[in-house]
This record gives structure tokens, sequence and C-alpha cells, in this order.
């Protein structure tokens, strides 16, 4: 393989993107799981909410994949290595709305700084379309986390 990106730094870049992948799928779900259990005062404003932000984890999930895949690694896709790769915890049981809240912005500024981590191996091998993505998920992730802290201001 031969596109002007040494194997040495798509095998770096892909490590760093299968984390963002890992981070992404734990928060995709972790949302969906929000998404069927919220209850209180603002189930309908959360509801919609969660179900724009899980909806878009999901389509950006595949275009995570698929760059791994056009550096020629393989993307994670099991259970087990997601949870070996993300900083992005898992919530037991079904807290209160806030508490969901709280857990979604915790794992929004947590795929973005994943994200942003990668931002430099990219940089150095001068990887164009790993920087696009990567400049449009801490976009996106960075905004879910503000629309996310502005739900609890009092």
């Amino acid at each position: 393989m031969d596109t002007g990106i040494s194997a040495k730094d798509r095998n770096t870049i892909a490590g760093g993107l299968s984390r963002l992948l890992a981070d992404t799928y734990v928060l995709y779900l972790k949302t969906h799981n929000f998404h069927w259990n919220v209850e209180g005062p603002m189930f309908q404003t959360l509801h919609l909410m969660f179900m724009t932000q899980y909806t878009e984890a999901w389509n950006s999930i595949d275009l995570i994949a698929e760059r791994i895949r056009a550096l020629g690694h393989y993307a994670p896709g099991t259970y087990k290595q997601y949870i070996r790769l993300a900083t992005v915890n898992e919530t037991e049981g079904v807290p209160k709305a806030e508490r969901m809240i709280k857990d979604l912005i915790e794992g929004q500024e947590a795929v973005a700084r994943t994200a942003r981590s990668v931002l430099p191996l990219a940089e150095k091998a001068n990887d164009q379309p790993t920087l696009d993505l990567l400049t449009q998920r801490l976009d996106i992730h960075e905004k879910n986390a503000w629309m996310l802290r502005s739900l609890l201001k009092k």
C-alpha cells in the first residue's frame, strides 16, 4: 500500500481511530439506552435530544471504521475490544435524568479528548482525510456537550 503515508504512521493513526471508534460506540449505546429509559419532567426534551445524538453517533461509527480500513487496518468490532479500547465508561442501572445528562456530558467530552489526541498523529503524517474526520467529530462532540450542559443551568 502506497498512498503517501508510511506504514508506521498508518498503524499509529489506525490505533487512535480504533480508540475513537470504541469511545463513539460506547457513547452511542449509552445514549440510546438513556433515550429508552429517561423519565421525568424533561422527558420529551431529553428523549428527542438523545435520539438526535445517538443517531448522529451511529452514522459516524461507519465513517470512522471505514477510515481505519482505508488506512489498511481492520476496525475493531466486538464489545470486548470496545471495552478494552474505550475511555467512555458504561453506566450501571437506570440513573435519574440529571445523572444521565451528566454522564453524557462526560462521554461527549471523553470522545472529544480521544479525537483531539489523534489530531497530531494525522497532522504529522499529512493525513488530510483523517484530519477532516477528526475536526468534524470534535465539532459535533463539543457542541453536544455544550447543549447537554445548558440543560443543567439553574
